[in-house]
């Protein structure tokens, strides 16, 4: 009987597995094909207009996850999920109206949508990983979520495809309602995974689920006064605002470094990019991080590819070069996606479902998009300012990944110390 029972949630773990994978797969796909129309517009701007553009993201973002948390606060967990991508799917569904009432050069229409697929970058993601870590325990995540991690990767490379193939054939705007068709077909995935959570999927330590009738909290601000109030919260904050500090260092200079090629070689390089990244993600996501997060413990899990940087930060400071500073960017992205984001979204396993809901997006949106404008205008200082070339970029930035690392080692520490309580 127990060897039967045991067989039955190894057959729904599969089962779950393999509905999480197809979820995320279709969220990348969606993005990745509604981001290209964004970036395509960006040339009609100037930096200072972008700038601006960057900042308002921000606050939009913030003001939207105070929105957001009001919303959740009066709405059962179980609509929660398929809210949000509802909401989404609509609000694409309105910018293609709008475009085509007003005209694709409605520059206003189009600074309007610069700014809330911005928003919906992290938002969709976000949502995602909190409701995995509603569904899996811990030592499922450890096991499971860089598998569920390869299908983000996967939809990452089918999206752009799609868009490239197809967007002179049927236009940008025809873009937007696929991917909002797209989004509405993640409805009965989330409904199928809610039916498996629990003792079917043979959990011993999930916080809560989506199937079960609680409510959140009814403060619309409890996740910000949650995230600076609570140590491990802030921590990962500072984890994540370390490694915009990274990204945003790297594309400054890339981007800096291209300058001297034509548009359509910088276009190709920067191509050249996605496809290693993804590639890499691929195998590092299915060979490396079951074995680093099960064997090796959160520390080595969070702290390798910081630690990968402060290395790799010194090896570009000694040889400033585009070629090293190209490799440092796929390597560094590459476990971002199959190592470091799994093992980040893995922290949330531990924490109640208030937690994940409402102080997550703090964590995922405001300070991510805050780290944006904070990194843009540090790294402006100190080349603007200061006078820094690449190495001396390099070395400050080294420095900060060393923190960062740190940062990771705390971070599972914490988490594995968690473990070892909730197994006593």
């Amino acid at each position: 009987m127990a060897e039967a029972a045991s067989k039955i949630k190894a057959q729904n773990e599969t089962v779950a597995t393999a509905l999480s994978f197809l979820f995320v797969f279709v969220l990348m796909a969606a993005y990745f094909m509604l981001r290209p129309v964004r970036d395509s517009l960006s040339s009609d701007w100037t930096d200072v207009e972008l700038s601006w553009l960057w900042t308002s993201t921000f606050f939009i973002s913030a003001i939207a996850v105070s929105i957001y948390g009001g919303v959740i606060s009066r709405m059962r967990l179980r609509v929660i999920v398929p809210g949000v991508y509802t909401f989404f799917a609509l609000t694409f569904v309105g910018f293609y109206v709008a475009g085509n009432t007003l005209g694709e050069n409605n520059d206003l229409v189009n600074r309007a949508y610069y700014v809330w697929i911005s928003v919906f970058s992290l938002y969709h993601l976000s949502v995602f990983w909190t409701f995995m870590s509603g569904l899996y325990d811990k030592a499922q995540a450890k096991r499971l979520f860089s598998i569920i991690a390869m299908g983000a990767t996967a939809g990452a490379l089918a999206g752009p495809a799609v868009a490239a193939l197809f967007v002179t054939k049927i236009g940008n705007l025809n873009l937007l309602l696929i991917a909002s068709v797209m989004l509405v077909t993640t409805i009965p995935i989330i409904l199928r995974l809610e039916g498996l959570t629990g003792s079917e999927l043979g959990q011993a330590d999930l916080q809560s689920n989506l199937a079960s009738d609680q409510e959140l909290s009814g403060n619309p601000f409890s996740g910000f006064r949650t995230f600076i109030s609570n140590p491990y919260l802030l921590a990962i904050g500072l984890f994540i605002l370390m490694y915009v500090v990274m990204n945003t260092f790297i594309y400054f200079e890339l981007r800096k470094m291209l300058g001297e090629f034509d548009r359509e070689t910088r276009t190709q390089i920067w191509a050249s990019i996605d496809l290693a990244v993804n590639l890499l993600t691929f195998f590092t996501a299915f060979l490396v991080t079951p074995l680093l997060a099960t064997r090796s413990g959160m520390p080595t899990t969070l702290a390798l590819i910081p630690l990968f940087m402060v290395g790799g930060w010194i090896v570009v400071a000694l040889s400033p070069v585009l070629a090293v500073l190209i490799g440092l960017q796929v390597a560094r992205r590459a476990g971002n996606y199959a190592i470091t984001r799994p093992g980040r979204e893995m922290l949330f396993t531990a924490v109640d479902a208030d937690t994940r809901f409402k102080a997550k997006p703090v964590i995922d949106i405001v300070v991510y998009r805050g780290g944006d404008v904070i990194t843009a205008w540090l790294y402006t200082a100190l080349t603007a300012t200061l006078g820094l070339g690449l190495a001396g970029v390099a070395g400050v930035a080294a420095v900060i990944a060393a923190i960062w690392a740190g940062t990771g080692v705390y971070l599972g520490g914490k988490y594995d110390h968690e473990n070892i309580e909730d197994s006593t």
